[in-house]
């Protein structure tokens, strides 16, 4: 049983919120703030109710040593405006001064500074978790998106937290995910797309059963395409995958599960020449790099039957303007749909903002390499260090 945030009294005591910040900065500004919002209600809840709210997270790859480039100073700017209170930013995630402003009555939020500029963070180190714990009576973990990694302030400090619990977002995104494992609505389609099927292997094997429909689009689909014989000129293709591909579209085939593929293109010479139409052959100088008008009646077609839908992965080349026009149809096809929509993946989530839909989808999920381990069915350090006994 993992606790909810709701059943724990919080009221005098000081709570550790890690949160995922991990988000792109560019000179000192965020630039794609999901993250940091998605947080929030749970950050609210705290300043409701406790005394005290301490905020941790990691950002890039310092490698273990202090680096200004990767300072947490740009997301407490953020947080402060966003919560309409001072944000303190200590200078480390441990150590004496760091035990002082938890400490500190006249700082009610302290976010705490990024905690792979320690070495034993990544190393789960018992030490420095204890220390983590230390400075709350309450460890809230809100950090789907770093809930596959058995770190210190993920795995580790949990067993050390006299309470400990799942955030609003964290709960949120078990919830959804959770949803698509279990019993979910019929008829449940997936749409996967991205560059690669290595990528979704486990994905989908897991969820094969549970699904009536599955649409594959993004370079992925050509490793399909080539696997059925149709030539696919010079698009991306996985060739070590073909033979699990051809494979996969015969156990669909065999579940009465609706596969769909391109059944035309937008190609071009390369990903900055102009866009050229192809049917579902593609010639051989050309490559695949997002999906034709007659593919998006298909899917679409298909996406309006469903109940419940998973998203993972943009159809097509969706950064390039030339090639992203499939995405956003998908997109707000979706939002018209009525269906459950939970996204899944950081471009696929940029998608659905960028086709200005994002607050009609049921939810965007945090996670990257998170949610697909979830979904491919695996345990998740992060989530299994909340269980308690009920």
């Amino acid at each position: 049983m993992i606790r909810k945030l709701k059943d724990l009294d919080l009221a005098g005591k000081r709570v550790f919120v890690r949160a995922d910040f991990n988000v792109p900065i560019e000179r000192g500004r965020i630039t794609e703030m999901h993250r940091v919002e998605s947080t929030l209600p749970t950050l609210r809840f705290v300043l409701e109710k406790a005394k005290k709210l301490l905020i941790a997270s990691h950002l890039g790859r310092p490698g273990g040593k202090s680096d200004p480039q990767w300072s947490l100073a740009p997301v407490r700017e953020a947080l402060e405006k966003l919560l309409s209170s001072p944000v303190a930013l200590a200078p480390d995630s441990v150590g004496p001064e760091v035990e002082a402003m938890a400490r500190d009555p006249r700082r009610r939020i302290v976010l705490l500074e990024n905690l792979r500029f320690h070495k034993e963070e990544e190393k789960n180190d018992p030490g420095f978790a204890q220390k983590l714990a230390a400075l709350a009576e309450v460890y809230v973990n809100d950090a789907f998106g770093a809930a596959h990694r058995a770190h210190a302030s993920t795995a580790g400090m949990a067993q050390y937290a006299r309470e400990k619990c799942a955030g609003l977002l964290l709960q949120k995104e078990l919830d959804y995910l959770g949803r698509l494992l279990g019993a979910p609505e019929r008829p449940f389609v997936a749409i996967l797309g991205g560059a690669k099927v290595s990528d979704k292997i486990g994905v989908i094997k897991n969820l094969m059963p549970k699904l009536d429909g599955l649409l594959i689009g993004g370079g992925m689909a050509y490793t399909f395409l080539k696997a059925k014989g149709i030539s696919i000129g010079r698009s991306l293709v996985e060739e070590t995958h073909v033979g699990l591909a051809r494979e996969l579209i015969a156990q669909a085939a065999n579940a009465k599960i609706t596969l769909l593929l391109p059944v035309d293109h937008v190609a071009a010479e390369g990903r900055d020449k102009n866009p050229v139409a192809a049917g579902e052959s593609i010639p051989d100088n050309l490559m695949g790099l997002d999906i034709g008008p007659k593919t998006r009646a298909l899917f679409i077609r298909e996406l309006r039957k469903a109940k419940i839908v998973l998203w993972n992965g943009p159809v097509g080349l969706f950064e390039e303007k030339n090639f992203s026009v499939g995405t956003i149809d998908i997109a707000r096809a979706l939002a018209d749909s009525g269906a459950v929509v939970v996204v899944a993946g950081g471009d696929t989530v940029a998608a659905v903002m960028e086709a200005g839909v994002a607050e009609r989808m049921a939810h965007l999920s945090t996670g990257g390499g998170a949610t697909l381990e979830f979904l491919e069915g695996k345990k998740l350090p992060g989530i299994e260090a909340l269980e308690v006994e009920a």
